[in-house]
């Protein structure tokens, strides 16, 4: 009889248990909406985060008029859980085998998880997609010819989130893409620093349709959470180092490094950068040596930290491993940040034979490029010109 009694209690008690966890459940929402990373001419990557563990995946559709209810659409899943649907609260989805240079809409799908219990059992919530009423979400894959490019530039944003939006306050569709020059954070002490401090408004504002780029800035080496930048963006190399093309338009996004030598006490005796610098430098060699980046007829560099032999030992490191490779190969213009202020360095003033601009923290650099030129308009928050430079092309080609 006592047992009997025991086992009612218990049995009440799971009850109630589960009852009050269903009633405290949330719905699973996105935290930061849909962002595009790595597009290409045949597909592209888009993530957001959620506010609870979940499955998730993306249905696409052509922008043909057609209503995106009107028949099932493809699904595209997560697989970097190599066979196995990842639960997760950062949400990484390809979508590959598309046309070149053709629109298509989107929508992210997922589920929220309760519990997991091995291969008994697993508990979702009930699944929850983007409204794209309120949210239509588009992206066009790269063609393979472009005759001119119209791209965003910030750096070293250091949380003025707040700044960020108003540089960007009429952003939707404007760019064929946006560049993060680093530092856009002064530290990653967790992943929902970089969520809170750009990439929430970046989401919203404009990436949900237009890819952006990161560069590393010498801040993102720092805090507890700083090795888990890569987890919030798509380079497609899974580095720090990477390449993308318009086209025969040709970009190179370094990791310039940390700005002190890793021996500096304020570099707590945890930095590496040197070694996975001159990783990168071999890296880079295969780079200008590729069939796309000697047939590219406009080549730019983005490094957060700018060449100077003669100043901190970050740029010494990029005068050093870099640029030799760099002036060999022929490089149009280097874009950077790091200091702050505005800055043009006319090829010859460092060790760099091409001219190297550094843009002001939290200003805005508008780049028109074409075969022949490239325009840089810079702009601070009230909108208000600051400076403009132009450059011919193929000055600097050997």
């Amino acid at each position: 009889m006592k047992t009997k009694r025991i086992l009612c209690l218990l049995l009440s008690f799971a009850i109630a248990h589960f009852s009050f966890a269903q009633e405290t459940v949330q719905h699973v929402r996105e935290v930061c909406k849909p962002y595009l990373q790595n597009v290409t001419d045949s597909s592209f990557t888009v993530m957001w985060t959620t506010n609870m563990p979940a499955v998730s995946w993306v249905e696409i559709a052509p922008d043909d008029g057609t209503n995106f209810y009107n028949i099932e659409r493809p699904k595209y899943y997560d697989l970097t859980g190599y066979g196995r649907k990842p639960v997760t609260m950062i949400h990484r989805i390809t979508v590959a085998g598309l046309e070149p240079g053709t629109k298509y809409r989107y929508r992210i799908m997922m589920k929220g998880v309760l519990s997991e219990n091995n291969r008994a059992s697993i508990i979702y919530t009930e699944g929850y997609g983007l409204d794209l009423n309120k949210y239509p979400t588009y992206v066009k894959t790269l063609s393979h010819n472009y005759d001119k490019l119209h791209f965003a530039v910030v750096n070293d944003m250091h949380e003025g989130d707040s700044v960020f939006r108003r540089l960007f306050k009429d952003s939707k569709g404007k760019y064929d893409f946006v560049v993060f020059n680093g530092d856009m954070t002064s530290t990653i002490n967790t992943g929902n620093d970089i969520i809170k401090n750009y990439l929430r408004s970046a989401a919203e504002l404009f990436a949900s349709d237009t890819p952006f780029y990161m560069a590393r800035g010498n801040h993102e080496y720092r805090g507890n959470n700083a090795t888990k930048y890569l987890d919030y963006f798509d380079t497609g190399t899974g580095k720090t180092y990477y390449t993308f093309k318009y086209g025969k338009f040709f970009f190179i996004v370094l990791d310039s490094g940390e700005d002190k030598a890793d021996s500096d006490i304020r570099n707590l005796d945890i930095m590496i950068t040197e070694p996975y610098i001159k990783e990168e430098a071999l890296w880079l060699k295969k780079v200008v040596q590729s069939e796309d980046f000697r047939n590219a007829e406009t080549r730019i560099v983005f490094s957060h930290i700018q060449p100077d032999p003669k100043s901190w030992h970050g740029n010494l490191m990029v005068s050093e491993y870099f640029v030799p490779v760099l002036n060999k190969a022929g490089i149009d213009l280097m874009l950077c940040g790091h200091i702050h202020k505005y800055r043009y360095y006319k090829p010859g003033t460092t060790n760099a034979n091409f001219p190297v601009v550094c843009n002001k923290n939290r200003e805005l650099m508008v780049t028109d490029v074409n075969a022949d030129k490239i325009t840089l308009n810079m702009f601070d928050a009230d909108g208000k010109q600051t400076h403009s430079l132009e450059f011919k092309t193929k000055q600097y080609k050997k």
